[in-house]
């Protein structure tokens, strides 16, 4: 299928999640592979304009993260417009602007889920970025504001005449945030709404069944799949085998799911350094955990982790723990890993910008 111009392999693509979808995640994500697009954080887009420093790691990118798309917010669209000209300077593959973000601070500036509030002035917002780049630009937002008011029937065709190449819904409204389930037949009046515009289904999907049943309940062109990636990395290659009618795959391993984990976590040390990575891995372990089975000793320590040696610690105990594996079956060789994301050049450091 295609956003825009841009071919994709798949329509299974990896959303953004704040705090988790970052250059670590996407790389150690794109190795198990299965979808045809990942999208950065959302990043402020005034933040990026200032060179912040915050702002340029969350848009940091390398040629083996490809194709990408940058998640913008803010409530300024010239801020937006000019933000966009600068990634599609970088060569960023596709601008999405975020209208679903639920949190009070995003939302009390204008931005995120506050933009469904004023279809029309939201559709002029948007035109003044589309207007101004060749790239495709999307949008991922909510079903509305509340059960009340379900406005994103009303703004995908203001949308989709302001020029976006795709559509993103979750099936929650703003008030809804991450609870309750998702309304799928919200989702399927968004994609009845529209003539044309590729509307893709978020939330809930966990799996090659809720996926299917998206699918066929709503009508939609493809899947945005977050949450259900951070508990399981091979949830694409699943889903697509039992779209295309083959077999489900054998589930991956013990020793295959912390592999991947530890991937993860040592080029978060590589991008971070040590003490940073040990810092935002901690939150990671609840996700990974759920695949894990018992794993108590495992999720507290490293809910404290302080170094690369303690990791390989935890992981190894863990291991002979539950399989008797020896620890240095899985303790991959850093070198390796370093290498690799070493040898890319990253864009957005302080030199490049």
């Amino acid at each position: 299928m295609f956003i825009g111009s841009l071919p994709l392999t798949s329509n299974l693509l990896l959303a953004p999640l704040a705090g988790y979808t970052n250059l670590p995640f996407r790389l150690s994500m794109r190795e198990i592979g299965g979808f045809g697009l990942t999208t950065t954080e959302l990043l402020h887009a005034r933040s990026l304009l200032e060179r912040k420093k915050k702002a340029l790691e969350l848009a940091q990118t390398c040629p083996e993260d490809s194709p990408l798309a940058v998640q913008l917010f803010g409530a300024v669209a010239e801020e937006l417009r000019d933000a966009a000209q600068m990634l599609e300077a970088e060569r960023v593959a596709v601008i999405d602007i975020n209208m679903g973000c639920p949190v009070e601070k995003v939302v009390t500036r204008g931005a995120g889920a506050s933009l469904l509030r004023d279809p029309v002035q939201t559709g002029k917002y948007v035109s003044t970025i589309t207007k101004a780049v060749k790239i495709p630009v999307t949008v991922k937002t909510r079903l509305g504001w509340d059960a009340s008011h379900l406005e994103a029937v009303q703004l995908a065709p203001i949308l989709e005449d302001a020029g976006i190449a795709a559509l993103t819904v979750h099936g929650r409204t703003r008030e809804g945030a991450f609870g309750g389930t998702v309304n799928l037949a919200g989702i399927r009046a968004v994609v009845q709404s529209v003539r044309s515009l590729p509307v893709f289904g978020n939330g809930d999907v966990r799996d090659a069944p809720s996926a299917k049943r998206m699918l066929e309940e709503t009508g939609c062109a493809g899947l945005v799949i977050g949450r259900g990636a951070l508990t399981n990395a091979w949830v694409f290659r699943e889903i697509r085998a039992v779209l295309d009618g083959a077999p489900l795959p054998p589930p991956p391993t013990l020793v295959e799911r912390v592999a991947f984990m530890t991937r993860h976590f040592l080029r978060a040390v590589v991008l971070r350094g040590e003490h940073l990575a040990c810092l935002q891995f901690r939150k990671m372990i609840d996700w990974y955990a759920r695949a894990f089975g018992p794993c108590k000793a495992l999720r507290q320590g490293i809910k404290e982790l302080s170094s690369v040696a303690q990791f390989h610690d935890l992981v190894g105990c863990f291991l002979e723990e539950r399989w008797s594996f020896p620890a240095r079956d899985i303790q991959f060789e850093e070198s390796r890993v370093h290498n690799k994301i070493l040898d890319s050049s990253f864009r957005w450091n302080d030199e490049q910008i």
